[in-house]
């Protein structure tokens, strides 16, 4: 059940990475996908596709999947966190 809850994560990232207008697509550099973060305002943020693979961030996306389903608000994958908590993974992710 956690393989195929995980490729079903994996896939919908992928979707919503497809689903984005051409405009945003111009403005993410190739192995980037943009996310936008925040409770009531929202920041995007550049984080690289091998994110993906990360069990932290896949918590992220398993969250932003119960709230948003695949109805986000800002057109491109929303997640549902405090933007001092996900600087925080992030940065994180990337020093391991």
């Amino acid at each position: 059940m956690g393989v195929f809850r995980l490729q079903s994560l994996v896939s919908n990232a992928k979707q919503l990475i497809k689903l984005n207008t051409t405009h945003q697509r111009e403005n993410v550099p190739k192995g980037y996908l943009a996310v936008y973060v925040g409770e009531i305002q929202r920041k995007r943020f550049l984080v690289p596709l091998s994110f993906l693979d990360q069990p932290l961030f896949q918590d992220l996306l398993r969250r932003s999947e119960e709230e948003y389903g695949f109805n986000h608000p800002m057109g491109g994958l929303t997640i549902p966190c405090r933007e001092e908590a996900f600087v925080h993974l992030t940065t994180q992710l990337r020093s391991s």
